[in-house]
């Protein structure tokens, strides 16, 4: 089972957010901000080593229009940096298209989420495929078009790259990375629910196709894997988050060992990976 090697590759399950958060920032993290001191003014007055300085700037830039008023900023580097150590760790070349993992990943609210899954026209020893569906965490509801693909119905792995330094965020951010990894059980209910219609009937036909099905594509009795990669801010947002998502997943931390210096710890960032605790998967 690929997903249970991988949680053995990782620190002990997290069983006390808040004993997570209380270890993370126990360590000396380099101070970082959003570059706001007063998100309403256009004008700024500083006065730096005796010197006044009036620095402009447009609070509308990442200003909401939702009636929530929440506020998004795109945290790329987190990104290239959980990029860098994918691509330092590829897949062996042997790897079919048929069975590349799918994968989807979210901007914050209102944005794209791309996604590359099984069935796809992609060369086997090719790059595979990526496509962009949007997705709004607060009023989407997640579901099996956003795999971009008309074989599959589920994602492998849900990968979330961003700062999560608004308390409004936490909320929406976990119910759909839950959703997502909603659609790998969905399925794996309906292929049940159709190979016991199957059997039930007598029908070989259809069990055929079922079975054909399953086969060609990857395997769906692995639990999706949700994988969040964050850097590390506000303590209160951290453990807000935490709790939330302890709720949903069973979670684990990847090791510092295992990600390149600028995702570690000393360095303000870290990697949870989330499985869902309705997944019921035995580690």
């Amino acid at each position: 089972m690929a997903v249970k090697g991988l949680i053995s590759s990782l620190e002990d399950e997290i069983l006390d957010p808040e004993e997570e958060t209380f270890f993370l920032f126990s360590h000396e993290i380099p101070s970082s901000n959003l570059g706001f001191i007063d998100p309403k003014a256009t004008e700024l007055s500083l006065t730096l080593a005796g010197r006044d300085f009036t620095i402009h700037q447009s609070p509308t830039v990442l200003s909401s229009t939702r009636a929530g008023g929440t506020t998004g900023a795109d945290q790329p580097y987190v990104a290239r940096m959980i990029h860098q150590n994918l691509e330092a760790n590829p897949l062996p070349k042997s790897t079919s298209s048929s069975s590349k993992p799918s994968s989807s990943r979210r901007k914050k609210a209102g944005g794209a989420a791309p996604s590359s899954a099984p069935g796809q026209d992609a060369r086997a020893d090719g790059p595979g495929v990526i496509t962009f569906h949007p997705l709004d965490w607060e009023l989407d509801t997640p579901d099996p078009s956003l795999t971009g693909s008309p074989t599959a119905r589920s994602f492998d792995a849900v990968v979330c790259c961003d700062c999560i330094y608004n308390e409004a965020l936490v909320g929406p951010l976990v119910s759909a990375t839950a959703d997502l990894a909603r659609l790998r059980l969905r399925e794996q209910e309906d292929e049940a629910d159709a190979r016991d219609s199957a059997g039930a009937s007598g029908d070989q036909h259809r069990h055929h196709l079922s079975s054909s099905t399953t086969t060609t594509t990857t395997d769906r009795s692995e639990p999706c894997v949700c994988i969040v990669a964050q850097q590390l801010r506000s303590p209160d947002v951290f453990e807000e988050w935490a709790k939330a998502f302890h709720r949903d997943f069973r979670v684990w931390r990847v090791p510092d060992a295992l990600l390149p210096e600028g995702l570690r710890i000393e360095s303000g960032f870290v990697v949870h990976v989330g499985i869902l605790r309705e997944a019921k998967v035995d580690f």
